[in-house]
């Protein structure tokens, strides 16, 4: 659910740019990754965590991504190499994009070794389609794959120091927002 928020931010903030930079297959493979692994969560297949924790550690990822992305792209001024704005660094579509697929690792690395493999081939092809379509250098789509996977990796550390025992809360998602709900005992 936040995944899904943050996407549609970034396209708000990305819409405040003079130039548009859409269109690509890089706009629905950003998103690829993270959404086949709700996908497989709501399918039922193996992974990890329970709900409640993979919802936490999932958002709390793609928060930190999104959030040092954007502070980043906002205080850094790098141009794009077709320059039409100084928004380049770092890759905002491949820091989702490997956010996602570490979520993948993560969550269903024990189950089948494919499943990480095809997210992070996925958000290969975003990277390398950023640079290909001349709105990226490499190096922009390096430090956005190594912001994606250190977020991710923080983003679950973090909440299994905020939340440890998965069995005193609980998560619950309704068409007015999402909550957390704690249990002291």
């Amino acid at each position: 659910m936040l995944w899904c928020l943050l996407a549609v931010f970034s396209q708000g903030v990305s819409a405040q740019y003079k130039t548009y930079h859409g269109d690509g297959p890089d706009d629905v493979l950003r998103l690829v990754p993270i959404a086949s692994a709700f996908a497989l969560k709501a399918c039922g297949v193996e992974s990890s965590s329970n709900w409640p924790s993979f919802l936490v550690s999932a958002g709390i990822s793609g928060a930190l991504t999104c959030g040092i992305t954007y502070g980043l792209k906002h205080a850094v001024h790098d141009k794009r190499p077709d320059g039409t704005d100084n928004h380049a660094f770092p890759s905002g579509h491949a820091a989702v994009a490997f956010a996602g697929a570490h979520v993948l690792l993560k969550e269903y690395g024990k189950t089948s070794v494919w499943i990480p493999v095809a997210g992070y081939a996925v958000a290969t092809a975003t990277a390398i389609d950023r640079v290909h379509r001349n709105l990226h250098h490499w190096d922009d789509v390096l430090a956005g794959a190594a912001i994606g996977v250190a977020s991710t990796e923080l983003g679950y550390w973090l909440s299994r120091k905020l939340l440890p025992n998965h069995n005193e809360y609980s998560i619950a998602v309704s068409p007015a927002g999402l909550s957390l709900c704690y249990t002291f005992r």
